[in-house]
């Protein structure tokens, strides 16, 4: 126990130590999650403007994975295997305690049917055997004030993977699992603590190094060079549980075209447009300052391209912002780039079409703003996560991207700047697409 006390403080200590680089060097920061006061805001965005910072940061995110894996190597998996086994032994003798019996004999029910697994936790058995040992001290180093919980990484990480991924009521947990409503509380609102505060990371923006990759994937896909990513804007139902009132969370992501999510930005009023939510993320702000998507254009027709992000048609144009041309004469140059961009935007319907395949977030979520912005990272964080694991149990596959129509409204246009136009312009004689 000693040990994994030590690499939860470790894990916690590199934790602060990021942030308080964030806060000491603002303009250079690899990673950024930070809560916003008026839309308690769920975001990440990077800044590369000093190129020495990031080996630094990269160094200190693998410290913190590798504390948090350090249980797999200082906490004897068999010594905790040993010890469910007697329980179950006692219990054969009649002088098993029932409450843990019943935690106990339920999971290990659904860990035993591999179908009924996935339906419950949203991932493989061996993905969350892997995901146990990596939160394992994280999970079990703090328990409510006054009341230790006894309860193992295996029996937490289940209980509040089984309240996102199937998005039951606190009481049908309880009953489920044999502990407490206050427990299943304590459980799944830990699970995404620990996620959010402590694997933030496996969302954070890519390095320029790793956007060569993302670029190099769509230009693959669809002949567009230098695009470094989908934006698209999802919305989600919530219910206060205050006054059971139904309201709105925006939600703005980015995606690699493996619907890998790059960036999030979670916590903004759902009444807002797509324009305004762009423009009052940390994202928007980092480009538009040139700390990011800054690297040296290509140049397609004279014209310099520098990277940039893909949009559908709820996005204004703009130099970093390429969206579809408005009425294209069909097979012309404009047609074909409208066609690419709607192939690359299924990663974007897949990724968010994924996340409401979470049963937290397939209905309104029951609870206050914050709770429901933090069970939207958390799923987040997840969904990266099983790509990571190549575990496809809780992605959707969408299917012929040509019934889908990547974009909800038309906006403006912003055919003013004659910059953006240009660029379009020039992309478009570089698709190629059927």
């Amino acid at each position: 126990m000693v040990s994994k006390k030590l690499a939860a403080l470790l894990s916690s200590l590199i934790s602060e130590l990021l942030l308080l680089l964030i806060l000491l060097f603002p303009s250079s920061t690899s990673l950024s999650l930070v809560p916003n006061s008026n839309d308690s805001n769920f975001s990440n965005s990077s800044s590369n403007s000093y190129a020495n910072l990031f080996p630094l940061i990269h160094y200190l995110l693998s410290s913190q994975e590798i504390a948090a894996s350090l249980s797999l190597f200082t906490t004897s998996r068999k010594r905790k295997r040993i010890h469910l086994s007697e329980l179950d032994s006692e219990s054969t003798h009649g002088n098993r305690n029932h409450q843990h019996g019943s935690r106990l004999s339920e999971l290990d029910r659904v860990i035993r049917n591999l179908d009924s697994f996935k339906t419950f936790f949203k991932m493989s058995s061996s993905t969350f055997e892997w995901l146990s040992g990596l939160l394992e001290p994280l999970l079990e180093c703090r328990d409510p004030i006054g009341s230790p919980l006894n309860l193992s990484a295996e029996l937490r990480l289940g209980i509040g993977l089984f309240r996102l991924s199937t998005g039951s009521n606190y009481s049908e947990i309880a009953d489920r699992f044999g502990v407490s409503e206050s427990v299943t509380r304590f459980c799944a609102k830990q699970l995404c603590r620990v996620l959010c505060t402590n694997f933030r990371f496996w969302v954070a923006f890519p390095s320029p190094v790793e956007l060569q990759t993302v670029s190099k994937d769509f230009e693959t896909l669809t002949g567009l060079p230098n695009c470094c990513g989908v934006i698209d804007c999802a919305r989600f139902e919530f219910v206060k549980e205050a006054d059971s009132s139904l309201s709105i969370i925006a939600v703005q992501i980015v995606v690699d075209s493996s619907s890998r999510i790059l960036s999030i930005a979670a916590g903004f009023r759902g009444n807002n447009c797509t324009s305004t939510i762009l423009k009052s993320t940390t994202l928007y702000k980092d480009i538009e300052g040139g700390r990011l998507l800054n690297t040296n254009p290509i140049i397609i027709d004279g014209v310099p391209i520098n990277q940039y992000l893909i949009g559908g048609r709820k996005y204004p144009l703009l130099p970093w912002l390429m969206v579809p041309f408005v009425n294209p004469v069909q097979e012309s140059f404009e047609d074909k780039f409208n066609r690419a961009n709607s192939l690359m935007g299924v990663s974007a319907l897949r990724t968010v079409a994924s996340l409401k395949n979470w049963g937290v977030l397939c209905k309104p979520i029951q609870e206050e703003l914050k709770n429901a912005v933090a069970l939207i990272g958390a799923c987040s964080i997840l969904h990266n996560a099983l790509l990571l694991r190549e575990d496809d149990s809780a992605l959707l596959e969408l299917g012929d991207y040509s019934l889908y129509d990547y974009g909800d409204s038309e906006m403006e246009q912003n055919l003013n700047d004659f910059k953006a136009s240009d660029i379009r312009s020039a992309l478009a004689t570089t698709v190629r697409v059927s």
